[in-house]
């Protein structure tokens, strides 16, 4: 998956990793769930959105290669970036659950469809569920602990230092950001809207259509 030896494992998420890292060195899985979640991603996502979708699955395999995360299950790590936003497209929006947990069961839906075990499609779930904690053990879930970081990274440029710079901006000069700001954060407001009790209330709350204004790699007006 990687090209390159990777430092120690250390707990922090702003580890600085000064070795050259590029999105070549990290090749999606050949498998019949990843081609699904590819597909849908493209059918259900706008470009932003599915540009955002993949930014994070490279900045999750770099997260993982940076913190020298050993054992991680790939197919499921991309499956989970590629479908843990779904649940704000309008044809799998829920009614009462959170856009995270509408997102995971389309996820478990995906997933048996390619014949993975229950306790395995389970884990789709909770990667994508945790994507939106505002921390993830490693040693509980080493996938959602990288897709939190990256999903934090790519929205509003949290511990934008785990990863070289260099591989940052390749990675948007290849998937731009484009209108992702504007519309993730419409998107969230209308599910704290509707769903207050839901994470969607907390991002809000948190300023996040300010904080993704103030991106530092690609500031959104």
């Amino acid at each position: 998956m990687h090209q390159f030896s990777a430092p120690q494992k250390q707990p922090s998420a702003t580890l600085v990793y000064d070795r050259i890292m590029r999105l070549d060195d990290f090749t999606a899985p050949n498998t019949l769930a990843a081609r699904g979640a590819l597909a849908l991603s493209r059918q259900y996502y706008s470009p932003a959105m599915k540009n955002h979708v993949l930014r994070s699955w490279y900045i999750a395999e770099g997260i993982a290669v940076a913190h020298a995360i050993e054992g991680l299950d790939h197919e499921l790590l991309y499956v989970s970036a590629l479908l843990h936003d779904i649940g704000i497209s309008a044809e799998f929006d829920n009614e009462t659950l959170s856009y995270e947990h509408a997102a995971g069961h389309v996820g478990i839906a995906l997933t048996a469809g390619a014949g993975w075990s229950s306790d395995r499609r389970q884990r789709v779930l909770d990667v994508v569920v945790r994507h939106n904690w505002t921390s993830v053990d490693p040693d509980l879930d080493p996938e959602g602990y990288v897709l939190e970081l990256a999903t934090g990274l790519d929205v509003t440029g949290a511990n934008l230092d785990v990863l070289p710079r260099s591989f940052l901006e390749e990675l948007t000069n290849t998937f731009p950001r484009g209108t992702f700001g504007r519309e993730f954060s419409t998107a969230v407001a209308r599910q704290a809207s509707r769903k207050p009790e839901t994470s969607a209330a907390r991002l809000m709350a948190n300023d996040l259509p300010g904080r993704m204004r103030r991106h530092p790699l690609e500031p959104i007006p």
